[in-house]
């Protein structure tokens, strides 16, 4: 995870992962730790994760230091995941998947 020089903090998951709690935990500390008391825009590199369980899914549902998130994932099985949980849980801020890497910066930059 990093704040990139665009203003945009950026997180990249690791293929195939499987997205427990403590997980999800660790990722929001780390992105109110980069952010400190200002809030970002949050790409969030999910292609190809393999699952995120129903405790972590939770842990996205509570507002943290990201002010708008872009998903990005790259096959039908990530759009599932985004899907589902965009309409099981009420995300923090405002939340769109993407598959292209372009239309999500675009869509992030826009908001500022």
């Amino acid at each position: 995870m990093e704040l990139r020089s665009d203003g945009v903090i950026h997180l990249i998951w690791e293929p195939k992962v499987r997205i427990e709690i403590e997980d999800a935990q660790a990722a929001m500390a780390a992105v109110n730790e980069i952010a400190g008391d200002q809030t970002y825009p949050m790409l969030v590199d999910m292609a190809t994760t393999e699952d995120v369980t129903r405790a972590a899914r939770s842990v996205f549902s509570i507002p943290c230091a990201a002010d708008r998130i872009a998903l990005l994932g790259a096959s039908p099985v990530d759009r599932i995941i985004a899907n589902f949980f965009l309409g099981v849980h009420i995300p923090p801020c405002p939340t769109r998947f993407f598959t292209s890497r372009t239309e999500s910066m675009k869509w992030l930059q826009a908001e500022n």
